[in-house]
């Protein structure tokens, strides 16, 4: 599994950097705008929702938020971020939310109307945020594609780390009871990781040395915030007894198994970097 998990990560990554450097800001909305929604489409399996119409239906109702964003977001002198940075706030305060979920596990468990109205949005709470999120961060000025790339790459240097670690030294468990096989050490290893990639490439991004703290700092609570986004995909998938999010990509599981720390980090990086200053 793990051969098949790394091939798989050096075939799909150099696309994912080129898409991230190479193209404009509305080409890349638009494209991780097509993962984002595949991914909330496993969402919705793990929601409970087994009616493909159903789904598709739901999937046309986000897919409508996002268009409607956009719209909303056009002005006479350009394009407007306001409405895409309330969205990451709002995409920040709903994962300060999920991380209570996560104490409180047994909340929404059962399969009745309630419980899937509540996973319904966290979905759209979790996907626009991370959506939106992408947008402001990208379309920064003058180096918003590098910063993009800057943030993905702690989130992936994080997961990574911690897969690595947690496996051959991982000891104590970090939630046994909706993860069994995440550890402290392997959270120690991820955070580590995830903060040397920040530091490292940070600079490349236009990051001064006197920013580097606040790189740090963003750093380090991004991360953690991908550790509640990968938990709380646990979670859901512990409530329906299903092992991925689906088998889209070979190693991984699905979509949604690879962006569910990416949609958690996102919001809280471009938050942060907007309010620190770098």
């Amino acid at each position: 599994m793990t051969r098949t998990r790394v091939i798989a990560a050096l075939v799909l990554t150099p696309f994912a950097i080129a898409a991230i450097l190479l193209l404009p800001t509305p080409w890349l909305m638009a494209l991780s705008a097509v993962v984002f929604l595949v991914g909330l489409w496993e969402w919705f399996r793990l929601a409970d929702i087994d009616d493909t119409l159903a789904r598709s239906v739901l999937l046309v109702v986000n897919l409508a938020l996002m268009v409607a964003i956009v719209w909303a977001s056009r002005t006479d002198h350009g394009f407007s971020y306001v409405l895409l940075q309330i969205m990451v706030v709002a995409g920040v305060v709903w994962w300060l939310l999920a991380g209570l979920w996560l104490k409180h596990y047994r909340f929404a468990s059962d399969h009745d109307t309630h419980a899937r109205v509540f996973k319904l949005a966290a979905g759209t709470l979790a996907i626009l945020p991370a959506w939106c999120a992408i947008g402001v961060i990208h379309g920064g000025q003058p180096f918003g594609h590098r910063w993009l790339f800057v943030a993905l790459a702690i989130v992936w240097a994080a997961d990574s780390g911690a897969y690595f670690v947690g496996r051959h030294y991982g000891r104590r468990k970090l939630s046994p009871r909706i993860s069994p096989n995440k550890t402290v050490e392997g959270l120690v290893g991820g955070l580590a990781c995830g903060l040397a990639v920040g530091l490292a490439f940070a600079p490349l991004a236009g990051a001064t040395l006197a920013q580097l703290p606040a790189v740090a700092l963003v750093a380090v609570v991004a991360v953690g915030f991908s550790v509640v986004g990968d938990l709380f995909e646990s979670l859901l998938k512990r409530h329906v007894g299903a092992k991925d999010s689906g088998d889209l990509i070979p190693g991984h599981g699905g979509i949604l198994d690879r962006i569910d720390g990416v949609v958690a980090a996102l919001p809280v990086f471009a938050l942060g970097k907007a309010w620190l200053g770098f």
